[in-house]
């Protein structure tokens, strides 16, 4: 689908840059204006999880390449019917035990959390698999997509490159699964910043002396190492107590009490009743009719079935919008109004 730009003041078109992913070709489509900053495409003969894309024109994201890449810019976004689980992202220093709290999550609900598969520019190690411990790629690349806004955070390690992409988190959402992101106070603070509506947990020991400790009987590094971490845990708590960064702050003074904490957090109780899939079978035909009103669209769709005209109405309300490129755009809701036959 070709995109381009009518300068009223020179009359001309213009072809603008086109980020985030491009759906896929269709017979045809309708396109409604939506908010002032972007441009609902419904498109015809696809299934449901294929029928919405919005094309951003004035958001925030699409602002903010415009003033990077110096020139005009346009942006695709996925619309998905539902808002599905929201991603957690769990940070703090070295040693506090949030690695052994993500792994006590994995194991007892393992259909509810996922991980996003990490993104790197370093040579595969041995019996590593690309797409399942990360996604091998070229620097160059990972680069232009870094520009792009097309990862939540990145950073240097060793000379390599290492980063979350937004299409990693949202394919872990699509599956219905909640992804946890386990990243430092930096990274966090990087997803924050970002499009994605994350829940933020600091996990931090009950005192530095505690942490030191802890670091100390793993028994796995030198000591230079060691004071490295503690250099590190340093400014991480300090930086981890940031007004407006974490929603919540765990101390893990007992594993146990901490975890159970934790999962209350995450409500894992309501956790069925959250998380179910609100896809419902949809598809719109080549004839249709879209009208506007109130964030509220209404689609008419025209059937023939042996050899009658069946008309539907259908509701769709673009009032929750949440998301946006280079992600999904999530909160569509989608209703079924009517149906009758046309004399």
């Amino acid at each position: 689908m070709d995109v381009k730009i009518f300068d009223k003041l020179t009359g001309k078109w213009l072809i603008p840059t086109v980020l985030g992913t491009k759906p896929t070709p269709s017979n045809g489509y309708s396109a409604v204006p939506v908010n002032g900053d972007r441009i609902l495409i419904l498109k015809e003969d696809c299934s449901a999880v294929d029928s919405f894309w919005f094309l951003e024109v004035d958001s925030p994201y699409v602002k903010e390449q415009k003033k990077l890449l110096g020139a005009e810019v346009v942006a695709w976004s996925k619309g998905v019917v539902g808002e599905g689980p929201k991603p957690v992202v769990i940070s703090g220093p070295s040693g506090v035990g949030k690695g052994t709290l993500i792994s006590k999550l994995m194991k007892e609900f393992p259909t509810t959390f996922g991980f996003s598969v990490s993104h790197t520019t370093r040579a595969p190690r041995e019996k590593e698999i690309d797409g399942v411990h990360y996604h091998f790629t070229e620097r160059s690349i990972m680069e232009e997509e870094i520009r792009d806004g097309e990862f939540l955070e990145s950073a240097l390690v060793h000379g390599n490159l290492y980063g979350t992409s937004v299409d990693a988190v949202e394919a872990v959402t699509d599956a219905g699964k909640r992804c946890i992101l386990d990243i430092d106070v930096q990274g966090a603070r990087l997803v924050r910043s970002s499009s994605l509506e994350a829940l933020f947990i600091f996990i931090c020991a009950p005192s530095f002396e505690e942490l030191e400790k802890r670091l100390r009987s793993r028994g796995t590094e030198t000591e230079e190492q060691v004071q490295k971490r503690l250099r590190n845990a340093t400014a991480e708590l300090d930086e981890g107590k940031s007004p407006g960064l974490f929603d919540h702050i765990l101390v893990n003074d007992d594993l146990e009490t901490c975890y159970e904490n934790l999962k209350k957090l995450l409500m894992l109780d309501d956790t069925a009743a959250n998380y179910q899939p609100t896809v419902r079978s949809f598809q719109i035909p080549m004839s249709h009719s879209v009208s506007i009103k109130d964030q509220k669209i209404l689609i008419r769709c025209g059937t023939s079935e042996l050899g009658k005209v069946i008309t539907s109405l259908f509701l769709l309300d673009v009032s929750s919008l949440k998301g946006g490129s280079p992600g999904r755009t999530r909160g569509l809701r989608i209703y079924a109004i009517d149906s009758y036959e046309e004399s």
